[in-house]
């Protein structure tokens, strides 16, 4: 992590360090699937694999940002949003990143970016609107926590394995369909959809969890660096119940990029905790409650 003055949990960033052990083993097992059953294709395998990999790293925020219409505002356009991303940045110790306004109804924010050197973080209206600065300032802290701590990246490695698992069932079942009962293969054309779709279950659940270690770090981190945790407290409640007026149709578009947001947009109530990519409201709250007693307090 580049140099910051964003708090560290060592607890959170051992878990989480795990977490993406386990991944990268993973990752290992499953390659090494491929090239076995592949045989002499496996110089493809490898190809295809880091070709994706370049592709995913360097283009996936990119494509988020412009999916989710973040449109980066000057500090004449929104001089009170500039001025709190100053404000934290200055306390941080960290470089400013571009700045962006979504317009959506939904309440949310979120970061994007490789590093602190090409990231941008986005508030939409609906949240600019219903924030107090104290509250917009302790969101801010928590999505510039996402960006110190380079999650993005983090989070796109992670992700990595699922999509590529996703794409060799999808290559595998087209090439067993094309070949049909020609090949004496046909074990290895039923071996490899089976060992993806296990790889991405398992890929798809790692990285759930690892999504929310970073969450409760971020939101952690964003409070002790304002010294406000009931701020970011009122901002994840206030957050959370407005989401239940938006209309569904509005939160159903947002629900794909709900790893990004501050609060998930939308969850539906009978999804299980395992499958959510953030913790649940009850566990931030409880936190940032325990964080705010041993400020004193009065934060």
């Amino acid at each position: 992590m580049a140099h910051t003055r964003y708090a560290s949990d060592r607890g959170l960033t051992s878990r989480m360090v795990t977490t993406m052990f386990l991944i990268g083993l993973l990752y290992v097992v499953f390659v090494g699937v491929l090239i076995a059953a592949l045989g002499s294709s496996w110089p493809l395998i490898i190809l295809l694999v880091g070709g994706l990999f370049v592709a995913q790293f360097w283009f996936s925020d990119r494509i988020a940002a412009y999916s989710m219409g973040a449109k980066e505002v000057t500090p004449e356009q929104a001089p009170e949003l500039h001025g709190a991303v100053d404000r934290l940045c200055a306390l941080a110790d960290m470089p400013k990143p571009r700045v962006a306004i979504a317009h959506s109804d939904v309440p949310n924010a979120f970061a994007t970016g490789r590093g602190q050197r090409n990231s941008l973080v986005c508030a939409t209206t609906g949240l600019l609107r219903r924030l107090d600065p104290r509250e917009l300032e302790g969101v801010l802290a928590h999505e510039l926590s996402h960006v110190a701590h380079r999650d993005v990246a983090v989070m796109t490695i992670a992700s990595f394995l699922g999509v590529l698992a996703g794409l060799i069932t999808r290559i595998a079942l087209w090439t067993g369909f094309a070949r049909g009962g020609r090949d004496n293969n046909n074990v290895f054309l039923l071996l490899i959809p089976l060992v993806s779709a296990v790889v991405y279950v398992i890929s798809f659940l790692l990285t759930r969890l690892l999504s929310r270690y970073r969450e409760l770090s971020a939101d952690r981190a964003g409070a002790l660096l304002t010294g406000r945790p009931s701020a970011l407290a009122s901002a994840l409640t206030k957050v959370s119940g407005e989401m239940s007026r938006i209309p569904t149709r509005d939160l159903r578009q947002a629900e794909p990029f709900n790893a990004f947001f501050f609060a998930p947009a939308f969850s539906g109530k009978s999804m299980s905790a395992l499958l959510s990519s953030h913790p649940p409201l009850r566990q931030r709250l409880d936190q940032l409650g325990r964080l705010s007693a041993q400020l004193g307090g009065s934060a």
